[in-house]
């Protein structure tokens, strides 16, 4: 106080006009972003609620970076090639040259729009074996590293240094001892409690790790936001898995306050491994500068089943936000059922209009999230849509066992997806995400099994009894809604 009474008149009236200038000209920026007039009033909001606190939020969360490219694809030889196959194969989709099969002319609007907006080639003869916990995903996942002879990469969000991750990191420090090429990048935020020490203990063993846009001050402030959230391992190019599970002892034990952590994750075979290997080299290119191209990483594949599905990525790298287009168009043609579940609920206008669509106009809509969630700003969101959606004729249920992490679609008994994306503005807008899209009545069926099972473990939101709760729970709700395209 004493340094204010010190200061003149003249230059506290300066400081004053200078902050009003830099609020305006953000401002001002903000609407020549051209962004969803939603998420321009939530920023303003904040702007002008949060003296000084504002500014610095926008500078770390609020810059939109999709249009600058975080990662550049055009140049590198995976996405180039990518991009050419992609190209043909959309061509032979709309003269029908692509191929007689029933599942892929069902699915004709959708797989076209993944082969236009994300280059998301169509892969045909895989097999698919879901994993539909985490004792059998990670079971899996050490098994077929322990096959590796050539390769093993691997991408998470959350690698932590416990039980189950050093199990795993035993495996590839005694492979890269045996001479197999150990990649692997972990998300500079999901994995923040990793320290030096943890990388050149790898290091000294041939493994090669990256932690992917790191956050150090000042620099990158304004990436901090972006967030690589992407599951993938693929070894030897034969196996590859992806899927909601980060590397952690909870999707094991499940936690203390939260009792068992509910997720599912792909185990795939087939040129589908292709296309996981494809997203992994492209970030393995902007975290080490190194593009990886050569055939040893891309082996030739005979046909390992007769399932058909999309590698489908989304992120600040990419034109449009492809994964929340095909959630949008899935639902869109939906003539019977749509049956999601999601940890967190904070869609956007966009699919929240196809899913009440959907509802009102007789398909049967469920979405399954957590009773209790893992993060308290985010449940006051998910909360608030509940309303709304009850009365357009979606049904919500509260998942009670534990903590539900899944992120899994199926519609119709012909279109499923399981992967990294959440159904909020993060996953969608701007994180960097992954999802398998896959054309199979018997997969889709399968994972419309498991959807029932955990309706077993969930209770059904009542209308009438939500409308019920305290007005300082709705009002809470309500608040934290008004900054959801934030979180």
């Amino acid at each position: 106080m004493e340094f204010l009474d010190n200061l003149s008149p003249y230059l506290i009236m300066g400081l004053k006009l200078a902050y009003v200038f830099t609020i305006l000209v953000v401002i001002v920026l903000i609407m020549l972003e051209n962004r969803s007039p939603l998420k321009a009033i939530s920023w303003i909001l904040v702007l002008l609620l949060l003296p000084g606190l504002g500014i610095i939020f926008y500078i770390f969360f609020g810059q939109n970076l999709r249009k600058e490219k975080i990662i550049r694809r055009k140049g590198l030889k995976n996405h180039d090639l990518i991009t050419s196959i992609a190209h043909s194969q959309s061509h032979k989709l709309a003269d029908g040259s692509l191929g007689d099969n029933k599942e892929l002319g069902r699915n004709k609007k959708l797989v076209q729009l993944f082969l236009n907006n994300s280059s998301s080639i169509v892969t045909i003869g895989n097999t698919v074996k879901v994993l539909n916990n985490g004792k059998a995903t990670f079971e899996a996942i050490i098994a077929a590293i322990k096959k590796a002879e050539k390769f093993i990469h691997l991408e998470f969000y959350i690698f932590e240094d416990d039980l189950i991750g050093n199990q795993i990191l035993d495996v590839l420090k005694e492979k890269a001892r045996g001479g197999v090429e150990v990649r692997l990048i972990v998300d500079d935020v999901g994995s923040w409690e990793l320290k030096k020490p943890f990388y050149k203990n790898l290091q000294s063993y041939g493994i090669e790790i990256y932690s992917f846009l790191r956050v150090r001050f000042p620099l990158f402030t304004s990436k901090v936001n972006y967030r690589n959230h992407r599951k993938i391992v693929v070894v030897d190019g034969e196996i590859g898995f992806v899927g909601g599970l980060n590397v952690a002892n909870r999707y094991i034990d499940g936690h203390p306050s939260y009792g068992i952590w509910r997720d599912m994750h792909l185990e795939v075979k087939g040129d589908a491994v292709n296309a996981l290997q494809s997203a992994f080299l492209i970030d393995w290119y902007f975290v080490s500068q190194n593009d990886i191209a050569e055939e040893f990483y891309f082996p030739p594949k005979l046909p390992e089943g007769d399932k058909i599905m999309q590698i489908v990525t989304s992120g600040p790298d990419t034109d449009w936000p492809g994964i929340m287009m095909g959630y949008y168009q899935a639902i869109s043609m939906a003539q019977d059922y749509v049956y999601i579940t999601t940890p967190y609920f904070m869609p956007g206008e966009t699919v929240l209009l196809a899913l009440k669509s959907a509802a009102l106009g007789g398909v049967d809509v469920r979405i399954m999230i957590p009773e209790k969630s893992d993060a308290y700003f985010t449940a006051l969101c998910t909360k608030s849509y509940i309303r709304e959606m009850t009365v357009s004729g979606v049904k919500f249920y509260f998942y009670q066992k534990g903590f539900l992490h899944s992120k899994m679609m199926v519609v119709d008994d012909q279109v499923c997806t399981v992967g990294t994306t959440n159904m909020d503005f993060r996953s969608f807008e701007q994180n960097f995400e992954v999802n398998a899209f896959m054309y199979s009545e018997e997969t889709s069926k399968e994972l419309k099994g498991y959807f029932m099972e955990d309706l077993k473990e969930s209770r059904l939101i009542n209308l009438k009894e939500w409308r019920k709760r305290p007005l300082w729970q709705k009002t809470k709700e309500s608040f934290a809604r008004l900054f959801s395209p934030l979180l």
